[in-house]
């Protein structure tokens, strides 16, 4: 394709092992978190009761794996799959682990009470930091899908000294023009509920195939979230704003995410031109923008083997994930081998500029994108 090449990233030398707070507790397997052990917990909120599923415990400097799942999902729905991934569990069992569920969404939760405000977008977010305080979190590396994505790049804006990183898949900052608004009331008259969420969360040619899992995920959502509940979170995320940032420069007192970002959508999701508007609103410097192919609107799902690389990748990019043992080999840790077929992208709209460097610590993230002048690109195309 023209404009496009194939490039292979190969390690110059191994990554070294972790310096944050002397902890090296990586490269002794007995220290290791078990992969179950999960523990539910309900915690008090400026803004309302907020249900989290959490594994293990804070270690040293190292950020807390935070996650928030999508509307018309909730954290099992959303992240089971990714997570279930065996080598992902190669990853998270070196982290505390936190899934979030936005509040009324989880399984089993009651109905919220007739004349319940549900929280705002702004309001879930201001959340987050009671969450980080109960379990005494020095900071976060936040993985949130659609309106989850929107609510952690909110929290990262609002706190971002708790924020280490975040991967944002399917995010749009943009809020609903009177139009759109218009367009989801009148469909909400004439369509149920998980026909109104399905079309957010999976590609046209997915709904047009009427593919297992979209039948499944009809079922799911019908099934086993409160329909009341979602109701509200549905009509909160569609009475968003616009998420207020701008790649410095571009405005007066621009204000963008200082932490490197990872933002990641899938071919022909629907989402797709959101993300490409997200990406034009960061530094980039530190933003990678990933498009996987033949994945979907839920690459978390139908690729998690691919997102899971790239998360690797990124957490070593910001010096955590020092050496990974290879399930595949019987020997003892290996630097784990470079992410391969990434394709450049041809349009200017998504090339960030970054440090390829594999350790990079936390002053680094915080530079001004005229640093980056220069530099190889971080924006990538995940190909294969």
């Amino acid at each position: 394709m023209a404009g496009m090449k194939e490039q292979q990233f190969i390690e110059e030398k191994p990554l070294l092992p972790e310096t944050r707070g002397q902890d090296t507790e990586m490269e002794n397997c007995e220290t290791f978190v078990p992969v179950g052990d999960w523990k539910e917990h309900d915690i008090d909120t400026p803004y309302g009761m907020l249900h989290v599923v959490i594994r293990g415990a804070p270690k040293g400097n190292k950020p807390a794996i935070l996650t928030y799942h999508d509307v018309g999902l909730n954290h099992k729905l959303c992240f089971n799959t990714l997570f279930h991934n065996e080598d992902m569990r190669e990853i998270t069992k070196h982290f505390v682990v936190c899934h979030v569920d936005a509040p009324g969404q989880h399984i089993g939760a009651p109905q919220l009470p007739p004349g319940y405000q549900y929280p705002t977008m702004d309001q879930l977010a201001g959340m987050l930091p009671s969450v980080v305080q109960h379990f005494g979190f020095k900071s976060i590396v936040g993985i949130g899908v659609g309106a989850g994505a929107y609510i952690l790049a909110k929290f990262a804006l609002i706190f971002p000294d708790l924020v280490e990183g975040l991967v944002l898949l399917n995010i749009d900052p943009n809020g609903k023009g009177w139009i759109d608004w218009a367009a989801t009331k009148l469909s909400g008259l004439t369509s149920t509920l998980p026909d109104m969420v399905l079309p957010h969360l999976f590609s046209q040619e997915e709904l047009m195939n009427n593919t297992e899992l979209v039948q499944s995920y009809r079922q799911q959502i019908n099934n086993t979230i409160n329909q009341f509940n979602l109701q509200l979170f549905w009509n909160m995320y569609n009475s968003r704003r616009d998420l207020e940032m701008n790649r410095s420069g571009t405005v007066l007192n621009a204000k963008t995410l200082r932490c490197p970002v990872m933002l990641v959508v899938g071919d022909n999701a629907p989402a797709e031109e959101g993300v490409v508007e997200c990406n034009s609103k960061l530094d980039p410097t530190n933003t990678t923008f990933l498009k996987m192919a033949d994945s979907g609107g839920l690459p978390q799902i139908t690729q998690p083997g691919k997102l899971t690389e790239a998360f690797k990748y990124f957490l070593q990019g910001m010096g955590y994930i020092a050496y990974i043992k290879d399930r595949r080999m019987s020997g003892g840790p290996v630097p784990s081998a470079s992410m391969t077929r990434l394709a450049r992208s041809r349009t200017a709209s998504l090339t960030s500029g970054g440090s390829m460097d594999g350790s990079r610590n936390r002053a680094c993230t915080h530079s001004d994108s005229s640093e980056g002048v220069g530099q190889v690109s971080h924006t990538m195309e995940v190909s294969c």
